[in-house]
């Protein structure tokens, strides 16, 4: 193509903000940015902040919902860079900082018992709740932050107990081990998520270099609030639920503002639900916009995957029983008032994804009052039903999930490791 500047050889762009074309004109190539590309001629300070803070290759290399979810992740990182000074400066108050009578030994003694309680805390929680944090990782990071803030203000009022100061800090430190844990993790599952090129490291190392900036920022801060905050307790106490507020705030926002593709047993809920109430296949943004944020207590029918056969049936008969209209590479039985999933080992994701529709529509029945704690003959039925139906509706719900948007080649269900061969019923 001939145009006033000479022939056009080539055009190359840098993602979708860049754009140049190769001219040759008397014998010479010349590279000029294209004109047609309004945006791609920004101010060169803000590529520069791009280049540093955002992933390479930004926007198509994260999801939809990486702008959103990190500008509410640097509004919540503040808040907890400032409340973090206000418990800091008490803190080193409790442990004498300013104090002629205190000892070296004392403060380091308390310390260190902080620290001990908080790493046993850790092990301790990342071998009960690990396995949660990729399938319910909105959960727990809220969850985490909730606790954080806890533990902060835990410490914040340890100096005005003295009685108690050692109590409440290595409380504080528990508290604090535990959102090490479940922070990180469930970071590293976002991670995941909003990875699209593989370029997980890349994200990691752009948001650690995004919370720096933050913490700095923070650290600016607290410079000129410390010398307002010491020795006045009503104003620090204030100031905390203040920023405790804000960070809550931000920290709900930003677990809402993600839209992940992948099934876990609430998103998997809510689609099903929907299709059988409707007919029609939530999307992820519907359903992610519907998904419970908040760990809940209410008294609801369990459902554990992927367990030992003994926990599915005790008996010959019980397995005859299992195996009835059941096709598949699992089986599913009511126990001890949980829905239990028994995992066949050559099981696809397409058959995890089935059991666990089977298995979120027997605890959403066994659930409602009528139904609550039948006799086993009853459970049985209604697993046979289950079967049933699922023979009837599951290739359309599935290929309404793959219209809509959803990610079936993976899921995020909690699925334990027990797998099991059975021999089918004599007949």
């Amino acid at each position: 193509m001939e145009t006033a500047r000479g022939v056009v050889l080539a055009t190359e762009r840098y993602g979708s903000a860049e754009s140049w074309k190769y001219f040759a004109k008397d014998a010479v190539m010349e590279r000029r940015r294209d004109g047609s590309r309004g945006e791609s001629r920004g101010n060169p300070i803000v590529g520069a902040f791009k280049s540093v803070f955002l992933p390479q290759g930004y926007p198509e290399s994260v999801s939809d919902d990486y702008l959103q979810y990190q500008f509410w992740d640097t509004v919540q990182a503040f808040s907890s860079s400032l409340s973090g000074t206000l418990a800091t400066q008490a803190s080193l108050k409790g442990v004498g900082v300013g104090n002629q009578e205190a000892t070296v030994a004392a403060a380091t003694i308390t310390w260190l018992l902080r620290d001990g309680t908080g790493m046993l805390g850790r092990i301790l929680f990342a071998w009960q709740k690990g396995s949660k944090l990729d399938s319910e990782a909105k959960k727990w990071r809220l969850f985490a932050d909730v606790l954080n803030d806890i533990a902060m203000f835990m410490e914040i009022l340890a100096p005005y107990f003295p009685a108690c100061f050692i109590l409440i800090v290595c409380t504080a430190g528990i508290f604090k081990s535990l959102v090490g844990v479940a922070g990180g993790a469930t970071r590293a599952a976002l991670t995941v998520h909003q990875a699209r090129r593989d370029n997980m490291a890349d994200i990691s190392a752009k948001d650690g270099s995004q919370e720096t900036l933050v913490n700095l920022a923070g650290l600016l801060v607290s410079l000129m609030l410390i010398p307002v905050v010491t020795d006045n307790p009503i104003l620090t106490v204030s100031l905390f639920l203040l920023f405790t507020v804000l960070h809550l705030f931000a920290n709900y926002k930003a677990v809402r503002s993600v839209v992940m593709e992948t099934l876990n047993e609430a998103r998997l809920s809510i689609v099903l639900k929907g299709f059988l109430r409707d007919g029609r296949v939530p999307s992820p943004l519907e359903a992610n916009q519907r998904e419970p944020v908040l760990l809940e207590f209410r008294k609801t029918v369990p459902i554990k995957l992927g367990v030992r056969l003994q926990e599915v049936v005790e008996s010959p008969e019980d397995l005859n029983l299992a195996l009835r209209e059941n096709n598949m590479p699992y089986l599913l039985g009511v126990r001890n008032g949980c829905v239990c999933v028994c995992l066949g080992p050559e099981a696809s994701v397409h058959d995890e994804i089935r059991a666990m529709c089977q298995a979120v529509w027997l605890s959403s029945k066994l659930s409602t009052p009528t139904s609550r704690d039948p006799p086993t003959q009853s459970n049985w039925e209604m697993v046979h039903e289950s079967h049933k139906m699922m023979d009837t509706i599951f290739n359309p719900f599935l290929k309404g999930v793959e219209a809509a948007g959803w990610d079936t080649t993976r899921t995020l269900l909690d699925w334990d490791e027990w797998r099991v061969e059975w021999k089918t019923k004599n007949h």
